[in-house]
Parts: C-alpha cells; structure tokens; sequence
C-alpha cells in the first residue's frame, strides 16, 4: 500500500472506524484496499427506512484525485439508482468530484439521495416520471422492494 491514494485510504479506514455514524459503513473486502464494501442503512424520512442497503466500492489507483467506483449491489427502486446494475447518478461521482471528498461523505450524499432523489437527472426515467406524477405509488413501490430486498 505505497504512495498517496495507500496513505490516504487508510487514513480514511481509520477514521470510518472510530465514526459515530450508525446509518453508513464502509471497508475493504479483504486485502484489497481499494476494493470496499459499504452499507447504507435507509433514512428513517424515506421509504427505505430500516433498509440495508450495500454498495460495491472501487477506489482508483490516483485516488483522490479520481472518484470512487460506486454500485448498489443491493436491488432499490429509486429514480437515480439503475436498477440493472446499481450505478448510481450523482454529481460528486462525476463532474463535481473533489479530492477533499472522502468515502464517508459519499455515503452519506448518497444517504441523502435517498431521501432526496433528483428526478431531473434520472438513470431510471420511468421511476422519475412516477416520483413526479404520483409520489405515493412511487413511495409504495419503493417500499415495497425495500422490504423484498434490503430488510434484515
């Protein structure tokens, strides 16, 4: 684990682990440190609530200077969420990326877009075009796969 993106991941590691945050996780598979796995759990203002939600991370060899990787592999009905294989649509992992970002802040944005999806950017059209229309059929299906695939 030699260079800057070792140094500043395990600084990161370290940090993860002494957090008081209980609604996100995140570590390395094994020993492979920059393949992690992270876990979100569903905002209680959302219909994920009470959802474990977890997420492939793959972080970059110039890492921080390149965003992570990041995937749901846990199956979520959301608007930015591809429900094929997990991609997730947000700024901070592309174009609005910066190196003073860490793992645990792009958990907790994407914590946040859980209980803020961004319809006007979606992965998932169709869900979007249902967040917008009829949020309760919206809110009804999304707790619906939150139960089938993310409960404990």
């Amino acid at each position: 684990m030699a260079g800057c993106a070792g140094k500043r991941i395990a600084k990161e590691l370290s940090e993860m682990q002494i957090s008081d945050d209980q609604n996100i996780s995140a570590g390395p598979k094994g020993d492979d440190i920059y393949s992690w796995s992270g876990t979100i759990i569903g905002p209680e203002q959302s219909p994920y609530a009470g959802g474990i939600f977890k997420l492939d991370i793959q972080i970059p060899q110039d890492y921080p200077f390149k965003p992570p990787k990041c995937n749901f592999v846990t199956k979520i009905y959301h608007p930015n969420i591809a429900s094929g294989d997990g991609a997730i649509c947000i700024d901070i992992l592309k174009t609005q990326w910066s190196p003073a970002l860490t793992i645990s802040k792009v958990l907790l944005s994407i914590s946040s877009l859980l209980t803020e999806p961004n319809p006007l950017d979606p992965l998932e059209p169709i869900i979007a075009k249902q967040y917008d229309t009829n949020k309760s059929a919206f809110n009804e299906e999304a707790i619906k796969w939150t139960r089938l695939y993310a409960s404990r």
